[in-house]
């Protein structure tokens, strides 16, 4: 099995995982151009438990959520970029504006995401809760984006 895994494959990764007694870590996004903000973020995020499962907006998912000039990289090339990451031990693709369903099928011990949220206004984190996981959120380095890269280039 490589690290990218297809939907259908999830719940059986999930379940060798949790018998082997590991702490599973979901994250999700577009990762559309790789920065530090996004390097830091995926190791911080690998620290909090043995495996990290990336969940990947699709090419789809990031045109409805970003716009029609997003992705900048099609989802082949983002889910191989991040899986040359130490830090990231697995991606699925995923096609919806929200990875809802595909955490319900992961049910990670931990879920990370941008400290932009809180557990109020995560629109996931029900699905964390009651699946008896937690959320943990972590700084954005400073100044760090994709938009903000593709404004410079403009």
């Amino acid at each position: 099995m490589g690290k990218v895994i297809e939907r259908s494959k999830v719940e059986e990764l999930v379940n060798q995982i949790k018998k082997q007694g590991k702490t599973i870590v979901a994250t999700n996004g577009c990762f559309d151009i790789l920065h530090v903000g996004h390097v830091r973020y995926l190791k911080k995020s690998r620290d909090f438990g043995d495996v990290l499962i990336v969940g990947l907006n699709s090419d789809v998912s990031v045109k409805s959520i970003k716009g029609p000039d997003r992705p900048i990289n099609n989802e082949n090339d983002r889910a191989e970029v991040l899986c040359a990451l130490n830090s990231v031990d697995y991606v699925v693709l995923f096609d919806e504006d929200s990875p809802r369903d595909l955490l319900d099928l992961v049910k990670p011990n931990i879920y990370t995401k941008g400290a932009d949220y809180t557990l109020k206004t995560l629109p996931e984190a029900d699905v964390i809760l009651k699946n008896n996981g937690w959320v943990e959120f972590i700084d954005f380095v400073e100044g760090k984006s994709t938009t903000k890269i593709i404004d410079k280039i403009k």
